[in-house]
């Protein structure tokens, strides 16, 4: 059993953002990149799958986990972006290799477009974007009506008092009905580290502004040129009981370089977490020690 992580702090657009590390900080660094809504925490046992091997460096995104909240509640991906892009600066990395689960594949993606000096080999779970005619309808609507659908759904969210909960094992009880895959015993880790006290009872950690994202964006074709940018090995991985399209399926890996494509049985969106053994073995083949 690896020695438990521990915690740091960098700056990034003048917000305080956390970070956790496992194993040697000698070895060869691999970075995990959660989801939205989620936490660093949450690849706690794949992380103590690869501490062994790798110094392994679990970011909690701005917004999220015990990272700080930008004061305008904006969450543009380049933000994103430029923090996992400051995060490696920080630490003076050269060469590193990512696995981004949803939200934190497509920051990894666009990372790897733009810096694919810096990147060896990347994994993209269930992270590189809507499928083709999802963003078809998405781009039909005209922008004047995204900015404003975007406003209404921002103001409500402000408006929204944080969602509370009187004890951990109610909020335990509500993660693991989210997600029914998940072991009790994950569900309560995953909700102990997701948590913060609030009165007399909790609340998630993650800002609630998260639900109101900006809408301005790269445009959907602009997005598959990118992945045509990304010199390193890609594997991307899906749960075949996942709501998110298979891009076997849909054109969408053909934009890549050097892809593979790796599903799983029996798991959902969180495949890391559905299916953990099979998961870290399949990442661990692709990734082989350097």
């Amino acid at each position: 059993m690896p020695a438990p992580p521990t915690s740091h702090q960098f700056r990034s657009q003048r917000l305080d953002l956390t970070y956790a590390s496992w194993g040697n900080p000698e070895a060869p660094p691999l970075i995990l990149v959660h989801g939205l809504r989620d936490h660093g925490r949450a690849w706690d046992p794949v992380a103590e799958s690869f501490a062994s091997d790798w110094h392994v460096i679990v970011p909690d995104l701005r917004g999220h986990g015990d990272s700080g909240w930008p004061s305008d509640g904006n969450y543009a991906m380049s933000g994103f972006v430029f923090d996992l892009s400051e995060l490696i600066a920080h630490l003076q990395l050269e060469t590193v290799d990512l696995v981004g689960h949803s939200l934190g594949g497509n920051i990894s993606l666009r990372y790897a477009a733009a810096f694919p000096e810096h990147v060896r080999k990347l994994v993209v779970m269930e992270g590189i974007g809507a499928a083709p005619d999802v963003a078809e309808n998405s781009e039909a609507v005209p922008i004047s009506q995204r900015m404003r659908k975007w406003i209404e759904t921002r103001r409500k969210a402000l408006d929204r008092m944080p969602r509370t909960m009187g004890t951990l094992e109610e909020a335990t009880t509500r993660y693991h009905k989210a997600n029914p895959h998940l072991t009790v015993e994950l569900a309560d880790h995953l909700t102990r580290h997701g948590t913060r006290p609030v009165g007399d009872g909790l609340t998630w950690k993650f800002d609630p502004l998260l639900q109101a994202m900006a809408p301005e964006d790269f445009s959907q074709e602009l997005k598959m040129a990118m992945m045509g940018d990304i010199e390193a090995p890609v594997l991307l991985i899906y749960g075949d009981d996942s709501w998110a399209s298979n891009p076997a399926n849909d054109g969408r890996m053909d934009r890549f370089r050097d892809v593979q494509l790796a599903t799983f049985p029996n798991a959902g969106h969180w495949i890391h977490h559905d299916a953990p053994a099979a998961f870290v073995t399949r990442v661990s083949e692709f990734l082989d020690v350097p």
